[in-house]
């Protein structure tokens, strides 16, 4: 599946469960890590927890496999691993305070970037 469609699916999928202010960045160019960050808001720790879930599950149907959640523990962060793209949910509060999009927007130099 094109990297693109797998973007859009997630999106959709956060956009289905509530997800608040979902916000896409593109990280060609910028870190090897991934292809893209998608960044989301959920409105309880509970919401959270179920967004990741729901993330996961849906996109192995799609057929992407061995996705990965980290801060299980966290009440107020979520990140999952779908492979070439990394989906951050936060709690407002700490979504405003990492304020990842404003650190991940700046143009780096394609040789400065972050491995």
């Amino acid at each position: 599946m094109e990297i693109t469609t797998i973007k859009n699916n997630i999106e959709k999928i956060l956009d289905d469960n509530k997800a608040i202010s979902i916000t896409s960045i593109n990280l060609k160019n910028k870190s090897y890590i991934a292809d893209y960050m998608i960044v989301a808001s959920g409105t309880s720790s509970r919401h959270l927890q179920s967004l990741s879930e729901i993330l996961v599950i849906e996109l192995k149907k799609l057929g992407i496999e061995n996705c990965r959640i980290e801060g299980k523990d966290s009440a107020d962060w979520k990140l999952v691993d779908a492979h070439d793209i990394i989906v951050h949910i936060f709690h407002p509060e700490k979504r405003e305070f990492y304020d990842l999009e404003k650190m991940w927007s700046e143009e780096i130099p394609k040789e400065k970037a972050m491995i």
